[in-house]
């Protein structure tokens, strides 16, 4: 799939920032668009703590199919049925939430790929992805070059970080940082040393077998920190924040608040 190899080709550059968005609180289709013009490098529909319109999100993937831009989908856990029907929905990639051990790393093999390699039976809205349904084709334009992103969330997935970083399977190490925090004992101290050192562990992990990591966060920050594989915000709560912040500058009677604010509404 040309998504996946756009997207599989910038995060294995060392210079490139690569930047996203996961979608977790509100998700509709023209969020794709407005991702597209502002010059985003993926979404991520997160299936992980709520559920959207199966049929929306498999017509968002197949646009992101006919525009090249990468759509990626987070299952709700890493389990056989809950990635397989993920898969069925005809992302470019998943990322796997709470993944802690080779295990885990074969049940999600099972759930994306199809027989021999893996127990997947391909059914669905994503099955329009495809040029024809022999398996050759499906292995070709879909398995080969799909993106699969483990996340550590746990003290166990982190002692086992370097078996799963080094799993084939594994495109980009990824992390759950304020999961992960709470599993070690210091939810939310983002500069924890604890956190950073996990943080620090996991990177390493993936840089000793060639591959990326991706970071939620403050994008400048992170980039500051020497990350290239971002996710930037979740929309919802970035509008959250960018209208706390302009009510607030708008009651205190900033003028540049209130030119903002006019530009906004169009006036």
């Amino acid at each position: 799939m040309k998504s996946a190899q756009i997207l599989r080709k910038k995060i294995s550059s060392e210079n490139e920032i690569t930047t996203g968005i996961i979608c977790t609180f509100h998700f509709w289709p023209g969020m794709l668009e407005m991702a597209m013009k502002a010059g985003l490098d993926y979404i991520i529909i997160d299936l992980e703590h709520v559920t959207y319109d199966a049929q929306m999100v498999a017509d968002v993937c197949a646009t992101g199919r006919r525009e090249d831009f990468p759509i990626l989908i987070r299952p709700p856990s890493a389990e056989y049925t809950p990635v397989r029907l993920a898969m069925d929905l005809g992302p470019c990639g998943l990322l796997v939430p709470y993944v802690e051990t080779q295990e885990a790393m074969r049940e999600i093999q099972d759930a994306v790929y199809m027989k021999p390699r893996g127990r997947r039976r391909p059914g669905g809205l994503g099955n329009h992805w495809v040029s024809d349904v022999n398996y050759e084709t499906w292995k070709r334009e879909v398995e080969d070059d799909m993106i699969i992103m483990p996340q550590i969330e746990s003290q166990v997935g982190l002692d086992n970080v370097e078996a799963i970083a080094a799993n084939p399977l594994t495109t980009a190490i990824a992390v759950g940082p304020y999961d992960l925090s709470a599993d070690l004992g210091v939810c939310w101290d983002p500069e924890a040393d604890v956190l950073q050192g996990a943080l620090q562990k996991i990177r390493e992990a993936g840089r000793a077998v060639g591959k990326n990591m991706w970071m939620i966060g403050d994008g400048p920050t992170l980039v500051e920190r020497g990350y290239n594989f971002l996710c930037i915000t979740e929309p919802t709560m970035y509008q959250q924040a960018q209208l706390t912040e302009l009510n607030e500058a708008v009651k205190k009677g900033s003028e540049t608040s209130s030119s903002s604010f006019q530009d906004l509404a169009g006036a």
